[in-house]
């Protein structure tokens, strides 16, 4: 939080007629992406046996010591046993959230999907938590491609933060699923905004994917951890959460930055975190996700003429 008060300092004592509009660049912002590892769509009556709340508590406390400042989460459930998973880490972290289930979107039918939910006492889906205040935000549904009754959305937040307005999304794709990909594709780009978009998720894809190539060609999403990292492969999956060793072997969780019209944006870092296992009581190794993490640092600079303050 220091950083924070220097800037609040910062701007509270600058001397007349220098500039300190909300758009100017400040402390780099800090986000990251992480898909939870739900406990199974049967953990609303039992314990699943993933061990969620010791994996959860080393999530939160990770994510404390990384302070970030915006959070993309997948696999972000809510049952009987455990709660409101999302809501739990924007409080551990005093952090605004909007969450936004998929399971509620099986058939279609809103009372027979409802219906389902309160049944298994389970759903699960998106999340975007934020330093900042929410806006407001859109839930988009997508095209079933390939799995008919296997529901995916992609989660829209507003944001309003000391660099002006960004766009946040969050979003869990089907596996190798490009015509999914070219929708969230084709939302990201064309929402309106001026300000920063920032894409993040579980792609479910490999970085080859023509629609992953495409994003940054045609619709201008840099792949920040690519950016700082052009030769190291950045494994994010597969996890086996039980074993000792390391065993991700493919890269699908991306953060993909777009500038916007009226500033320019840069990546100052980016790598994998929550890529190492913590300890159950019995000294056995536990990891926090099948999935790691990624966390990138960007700097903002307007491009726009900004008004000095009278």
């Amino acid at each position: 939080m220091g950083r924070w008060l220097l800037l609040a300092l910062a701007v509270t004592f600058a001397p007349a007629g220098t500039q300190t509009s909300a758009a100017e660049p400040g402390p780099p912002l800090r986000i990251l992406t992480f898909n939870l590892l739900h406990d199974g769509p049967l953990s609303g009556f039992f314990d699943n046996g993933t061990h969620l709340e010791a994996r959860l508590d080393m999530t939160i406390q990770a994510m404390k010591n990384l302070d970030p400042d915006v959070i993309a989460l997948q696999e972000a459930s809510q049952t009987r046993v455990h709660g409101n998973v999302p809501e739990k880490i924007a409080r551990a972290l005093g952090m605004h959230v909007v969450y936004a289930p998929a399971t509620d979107r099986i058939f279609g039918f809103r009372a027979l999907d409802r219906f389902i939910v309160w049944a298994m006492g389970f759903q699960e889906g998106l999340a975007v938590l934020s330093r900042y205040p929410i806006l407001g935000s859109e839930i988009y549904d997508l095209r079933r491609c390939r799995h008919r009754l296997e529901p995916r959305i992609l989660l829209r937040a507003d944001l309003s933060t000391p660099w002006g307005p960004m766009s946040i999304y969050s979003v869990h794709t089907a596996r190798g699923d490009e015509c999914q990909l070219r929708q969230v594709m084709d939302i990201a780009r064309t929402h309106p905004t001026a300000g920063v978009s920032i894409l993040m998720g579980d792609f479910n894809s490999l970085e080859t994917s023509q629609v992953l190539v495409a994003m940054g060609r045609e619709a201008g999403f840099q792949d920040v951890y690519r950016a700082i990292n052009p030769h190291d492969p950045g494994y994010t999956v597969w996890q086996r959460i039980k074993v000792e060793q390391p065993t991700a072997s493919r890269r699908v969780d991306f953060i993909l930055l777009s500038a916007g019209s009226e500033s320019s944006a840069t990546v100052r870092s980016s790598r994998v975190i929550l890529d190492r296992p913590g300890r159950l009581p019995d000294g056995s190794a536990l990891w926090p996700s099948d999935h790691y993490g990624v966390l990138a640092e960007i700097e903002r600079t307007p491009t726009g003429p900004t008004e000095p303050n009278p």
